[in-house]
């Protein structure tokens, strides 16, 4: 993850975040692990932020900007059919599974599961991020309605946020266990009901 945006010490703060929290929380994550994992000093830290929810409030930023970057690259936004973009998505996501927990799963949220009740300006910030990425993959779901099921009763909003709480939770569970086998199914399961929705792309993929 890197950026020409932020001072070298803010990123590797910014960037230590978001591998640190998913880990271990947003309430155990002390301002000395951030340090030690950006390996910057306790004082480089509050010369670029002013306390740790200000810095996780800008890591939140910063991980729906690089998250933005790696969904828009990614090979199967370049398909014409927007069909095929939204199983590529899934196609995507499932393959992100092969890394660790810590690594797959979602900055927004594991935060937002911790600090929807205590930290309001988090929740709010995880709430922005999480809802834009419904925005973002509901614009490929739309296209697909249109051209597969242009007469379906449901919207393009509703099963983006369907897919992502399938993703949330997925994501739960493989925390629980410390494995990513359920989350694979999980997908699966998915992936066969927005073949009920929009039919089979045409490159499947089981």
């Amino acid at each position: 993850m890197t950026s020409q945006t932020h001072p070298p010490s803010r990123q590797k703060i910014l960037e230590a975040a978001i591998d640190v929290v998913r880990a271990k929380g947003y309430a155990a994550t002390t301002v000395d692990d951030l340090c030690a994992a950006a390996g910057v000093t306790k004082g480089s830290f509050f010369h670029h932020f002013k306390s740790k929810e200000e810095m996780v409030l800008q890591a939140v930023a910063h991980w729906g900007s690089w998250t933005d970057g790696i969904f828009a690259a990614a090979p199967y936004a370049a398909a014409d059919d927007p069909r095929d973009r939204v199983f590529g998505y899934l196609d995507f996501r499932r393959d992100l599974l092969d890394h660790t927990v810590p690594q797959f799963t979602c900055l927004m949220g594991t935060l937002v599961q911790e600090t929807y009740d205590t930290h309001p300006a988090v929740r709010a910030a995880c709430d922005r991020g999480m809802s834009s990425h419904v925005a973002f993959l509901g614009r490929d779901i739309e296209a697909a309605r249109l051209l597969y099921a242009p007469d379906a009763a449901w919207t393009a909003e509703s099963v983006g946020y369907f897919i992502q709480a399938v993703l949330q939770g997925s994501f739960i569970f493989a925390k629980a266990k410390q494995d990513a086998e359920i989350a694979r199914g999980n997908l699966a399961h998915l992936r066969r009901y927005l073949e009920s929705l929009l039919g089979s792309p045409s490159s499947n993929r089981s």
